[in-house]
């Protein structure tokens, strides 16, 4: 009788400092559970604390990578680590809220030349591209339009969603303005065309949200981009 090879489970990193208190960390097992149990797929993922981030050796073997929420991180330079590495090795990659905010100062150090580039909420100086809100989106729910055809509009099926915020930074205009001509593009604005959403278009998947889409799940709805994170690590 032939033998087939079992298919091996598809590995996600969570890199990140877990809090058990944080809704958007009770909310994304139970996100990629259910986007594994709709498109039938096995799916492991372990959680990486931003202190067991030194090298990309620490991130080799995954299948994706996802950098959640809850920053400042304990470990910034570990978050950086993850970024360039999925950045640079075409690792499927979705970051919300901190890990959104720390995708655009990756990107603006190491790509854009931005050497100074900077979070208000833990930098005394540089070029603050991460800068404090005009209105908190702490624990807010806002509407955001969606560029057509792109990764994020395909998951969701439509080009305006609304979905849950917990921050108080965002993205500064002057590094906004800045993107108008790099691959990384933003595909996702608010009602006032502040930056929401932004991919990477020459990587095969990298999505990044301000907002927190994970937070679906706990009130047992889908979250599109952990389905399209999962079909892009399968691939």
């Amino acid at each position: 009788m032939d033998s087939f090879p079992l298919t091996s489970p598809l590995r996600i990193a969570l890199v990140g400092d877990y809090n058990a208190s944080v809704l958007a960390h009770q909310a994304i097992p139970l996100a990629i559970d259910d986007a594994a149990a709709v498109l039938n797929l096995d799916v492991d993922y372990d959680w990486l604390h931003t202190t067991e981030i030194k090298s990309d050796e620490d991130l080799v073997g995954y299948d994706a990578i996802w950098l959640v929420p809850a920053s400042p991180y304990q470990n910034e330079e570990g978050a950086f680590i993850t970024l360039r590495h999925a950045r640079e090795n075409s690792v499927p990659f979705l970051g919300t809220c901190g890990g959104f905010q720390h995708a655009i100062i990756e990107y603006a150090r190491n790509v854009m030349g931005w050497d100074d580039a900077a979070h208000a909420e833990t930098a005394g100086e540089g070029r603050m591209v991460i800068t404090p809100l005009v209105c908190s989106l702490v624990e807010k729910t806002d509407t955001i339009e969606l560029r057509p055809n792109t990764l994020i509009a395909k998951a969701y099926g439509r080009t305006e969603i609304a979905e849950a915020y917990h921050c108080n930074y965002g993205v500064a205009d002057d590094f906004a303005k800045a993107l108008a001509d790099q691959p990384l593009k933003v595909t996702g604005w608010d009602e006032e065309g502040e930056v929401r959403a932004i991919e990477l278009v020459t990587h095969p998947f990298f999505v990044a949200t301000l907002f927190q889409h994970e937070r679906a799940a706990l009130t047992g709805k889908p979250a599109p981009l952990v389905q399209a994170l999962l079909l892009a690590a399968k691939h």
